[in-house]
C-alpha cells in the first residue's frame, strides 16, 4: 500500500502575499533555502513561484525584481493535493502534468508541500530498506529464509 502524502510531505512551507515583489520570493528562497514560495491572496493559497519562474520573469521583462509583483509571475491555478491521498497519486500526477511540486492543502489551510526530491528521497529509502531485508534473508538459514 502506498503511504498517504503527509508521511513524505515537506510541512514548513515559506510564503508570501501576492502584493509582495520578486526582490522578496528571492530573499526568502534564499534565507530558508528552498526553490519556491506559495503566494497567498489574503492568506489564501492562490499560487507558486519557483526558481525557474524567477529566471524567467528576470530575463524577459528587464525590470529589476523590485518591481515586479508576484502575481504576475505566479503559476495559477496553484496545484495541490490532499495528505491523506497517495503517494503513488502525487507520482502519477506529476508526471501527467510535468510539474516538480503539489502544495498539500487540507481544505484552504495549506500544511505542506511535496516535490519531486521528496519523492526520490522516499523511495531511495524504500530500496535501501529492501536491500537490507533480502541480505539479511540471505544470510539466514536456508530453512528459515521465507517465513
Amino acid at each position: 500500500m502506498s503511504p498517504q502524502i503527509r508521511e513524505v510531505m515537506t510541512e514548513d512551507v515559506i510564503s508570501c502575499e501576492n502584493t509582495s515583489s520578486l526582490h522578496r520570493v528571492a530573499e526568502l528562497m534564499l534565507s530558508h533555502s528552498v526553490g519556491s514560495v506559495v503566494i497567498t491572496t489574503d492568506g489564501d493559497p492562490y499560487g507558486i513561484v519557483t526558481e525557474k519562474d524567477l529566471i524567467h520573469a528576470g530575463y524577459q521583462s528587464g525590470k529589476s525584481f523590485a518591481e515586479i509583483p508576484t502575481r504576475a509571475v505566479a503559476s495559477h491555478p496553484l496545484e495541490t493535493i490532499a495528505p491523506n491521498r497517495s503517494v503513488q497519486l502525487a507520482v502519477k500526477r506529476m508526471q501527467e502534468d510535468r510539474i516538480k511540486k503539489l502544495v498539500v492543502v487540507d481544505g484552504l489551510e495549506v500544511c505542506g508541500i511535496i516535490t519531486h526530491q521528496d519523492l526520490l528521497n522516499h523511495y531511495g529509502k524504500l530500496n535501501r530498506e529492501l536491500q537490507q531485508t533480502l541480505q539479511e534473508r540471505k544470510q539466514r538459514p536456508e530453512s528459515s529464509r521465507w517465513r
